[in-house]
């Protein structure tokens, strides 16, 4: 007999990551605007508010794995979205940017533990022989998140006021707590407890993942200026409402896509997807720089989800393939050095466009992207080996 897949804690797993995600992607294309429209914050400084979130994100995630064993999945749940949740309410009372930043470090500590242990919870509520399957779905999550939190942001930062914004992300965060409680786990967590709260330097990095890793970190650098300030470009260039719309032809350009991606990289190995996908980045950056009419903005907004979105789960996939029996080190090595070039990256393209402007910006970067291609080749494309029939399966996950 087939086992239950959307029992009430898979569904709950899954409701509070997307909601927690919803929040995230919100204020991730809102922050910086407001940090210049309210806090007359210059440019090169409003990249600080994605920089601060996402490193105090990174410098808690490996802790949090180790936690997750160290004090049990569900006390770190609570905790973390506690955390979330607690800080959402703070936006509220804003006066200053050393306070908005302070923020953000608080709620990118509750995001980093929340998604680390959420992941944990997944795989436990998903039975044994349909993993493949539900993680899959939990992923969808996430994704689901990417199409509607970008849109929601500028929509109703747009038309409505920054309190409205901050009413409607609380009261998600809130859901996110909510949905979160209800979670059971079905079978007892591992009574072992490591010897001490903080775990041993050795092991929490993957070696074998570094080269793709570090490669998927330049990614990650040309690619913040994307999620950081596409909205602030937008405005300058007087297609702000056509902006609501770009992440939204982002997201389904990469749903639609992903499929058939994967199945190329089973088929073809990863150098026929990797490479092509850098080009068309490229060429996706080199239109949102050019871009003048809604049209084309929104093209690079779908050339960018195409190559960025394939990217991604690709070097995922193959970070997975370095070590296939630590596939959660490979993930957390993976993840943690991407997200520092998504972190710095924020802050130094804001410096950038304060000097050249993000026109400009947008057009030097599809150099830069091209670049990559020789890193990539460096790193590990002059080491392909073939194909990988499995590889699919880890990059749903």
């Amino acid at each position: 007999m087939k086992q239950p897949l959307w029992t009430k804690s898979f569904l709950n797993v899954c409701l509070s990551n997307f909601f927690v995600f919803l929040v995230f992607y919100i204020l991730f294309v809102t922050m910086p605007i407001f940090a210049i429209d309210e806090l007359q914050v210059r440019e090169s400084d409003a990249g600080l508010v994605i920089t601060v979130f996402l490193l105090s994100a990174i410098f808690i995630r490996p802790l949090s794995g180790h936690w997750v064993d160290a004090v049990g999945r569900m006390p770190m749940l609570i905790t973390a979205l506690a955390i979330f949740f607690i800080s959402s309410g703070f936006y509220f009372f804003v006066e200053s940017f050393g306070w908005l930043l302070g923020i953000r470090f608080l709620q990118g500590i509750g995001f980093g533990m929340g998604t680390t242990v959420m992941g944990a919870l997944a795989s436990d509520v998903i039975p044994d022989a349909r993993k493949g399957e539900g993680m899959g779905y939990f992923a969808m999550s996430m994704n689901l998140a990417m199409v509607a939190g970008p849109f929601l942001g500028l929509t109703i930062s747009q038309s409505f006021t920054y309190t409205t914004l901050f009413l409607i992300c609380a009261a998600v965060a809130g859901l996110a707590f909510v949905s979160g409680v209800f979670i059971r786990v079905p079978k007892p967590e591992d009574k072992h407890t490591p010897e001490s709260l903080m775990p041993k330097m050795n092991g929490l990095l993957e070696k074998a993942a570094l080269p793709i890793a570090f490669t998927g970190a330049f990614i990650a650098l040309a690619y913040s200026s994307v999620l950081s300030f596409v909205s602030v470009h937008a405005k300058n260039i007087g297609l702000e409402e056509a902006s609501s719309y770009f992440f939204v032809v982002y997201a389904v350009v990469l749903l639609i896509s992903r499929p058939f991606t994967g199945r190329w990289f089973d088929r073809y190995g990863e150098n026929v997807i990797v490479i092509p996908a850098i080009f068309v980045f490229s060429i996706g950056m080199f239109l949102l720089g050019w871009a003048q009419t809604a049209f084309v903005l929104l093209a690079a907004g779908g050339l960018i989800g195409l190559g960025y979105g394939t990217l991604v789960p690709s070097m995922q996939t193959i970070a997975l393939q370095k070590v296939p029996k630590r596939a959660g080190a490979a993930t957390a090595t993976f993840f943690t050095i991407f997200d520092i070039g998504i972190g710095l990256g924020s802050f130094f393209v804001g410096i950038a466009a304060e000097t050249i402007g993000f026109r400009s910006l947008y057009m030097n970067s599809s150099v830069f992207i091209l670049l990559i291609v020789g890193i990539y080749i460096l790193f590990h494309g002059r080491f392909q080996r073939g194909k990988h029939k499995w590889a699919s399966d880890y990059r749903e996950v």
